[in-house]
């Protein structure tokens, strides 16, 4: 009597199926590609509606992420780039991350002006010295009378009656005036700046990143990185529009005051400001 397998041998198993699945999922390069293709889009379309250069996406479709600059600019691209094309970027970034070592850690809050952040003390009138001072003068307009004179009763009167003369009142309002406190210097700052005109400063806090600003007029004023540590500003007559390659790495000030949005580490941000509040326009 011969024993022949059962028919749950025949079975796939478990690993067989989890393996099959993975393999069935599509890489980033192929969905990014495939869905630009089902959009009827060329790489030089995507590239000029995303700003990102044409053999960057063209290698992002290859799976080859080593010219993006890092894991934060490529992140960035990612998303860029499936916007673009009609995918929802967050599963491809998840697919991203899990692939190359997790997410990166995000950056710290941009710190406020050092001229926000300290305020002198106003100054107050040094009543106890102006005080000390009268009471040596005194002192020793008294020693002088005392032994400069014939007649000791004489000089001590003379003596008394010069100190009581010559004593001031501290107390009296009319003889000094208080120094009047200094403006605050974020208020001088942001009173300096021209309300003619439209500026924007940008500086790289903790990491590095890729920005262009324009005029109102389309004029480039600059296109390229921003190092860390780096500031640029811009001014135009009406119009500032930026776009931002990393925007979490980015401190910004439009009209002498802060923007507080926070932006994430590599996110690309398209931004327009005009005069009056920081607002986007």
């Amino acid at each position: 009597m011969s024993i022949g397998n059962s028919p749950e041998d025949d079975r796939p198993s478990i690993e067989d199926d989890r393996s099959s699945n993975e393999d069935d999922q599509p890489s980033i390069g192929s969905a990014l590609q495939q869905a630009r293709i089902a959009a009827g889009l060329t790489v030089d379309e995507v590239s000029s509606s995303t700003r990102v250069r044409i053999p960057i996406v063209q290698a992002i479709e290859q799976d080859d992420f080593s010219r993006c600059g890092g894991d934060v600019y490529a992140r960035g691209h990612i998303r860029t780039v499936a916007r673009a094309v009609g995918l929802d970027p967050e599963p491809l970034v998840a697919q991203y991350d899990a692939d190359h070592g997790g997410r990166p850690s995000p950056t710290p809050a941009a710190p406020l002006f050092e001229a926000e952040r300290i305020r002198p003390e106003p100054r107050r009138p040094n009543w106890t010295a102006a005080m000390v001072a009268a009471i040596v003068a005194v002192i020793g307009f008294v020693g002088f009378t005392l032994f400069s004179g014939e007649d000791g009763g004489k000089g001590s009167n003379v003596a008394e009656g010069s100190a009581s003369e010559q004593k001031p009142s501290p107390a009296d309002p009319s003889t000094s005036k208080p120094v009047p406190p200094k403006p605050d210097p974020s208020d001088s700052a942001i009173a300096a700046v021209p309300k003619d005109k439209v500026t924007v400063k940008l500086s790289a806090l903790d990491d590095k990143s890729w920005i262009s600003a324009k005029s109102h007029n389309g004029k480039l004023l600059f296109d390229g990185l921003l190092l860390k540590g780096e500031s640029k500003t811009f001014q135009d007559d009406e119009r500032v529009d930026l776009i931002l390659g990393n925007a979490g790495a980015i401190e910004l000030f439009v009209n002498g005051k802060k923007v507080e949005d926070q932006f994430e580490a590599g996110q690309v941000e398209r931004l327009s400001y005009t005069k009056g509040d920081p607002e986007v326009g």
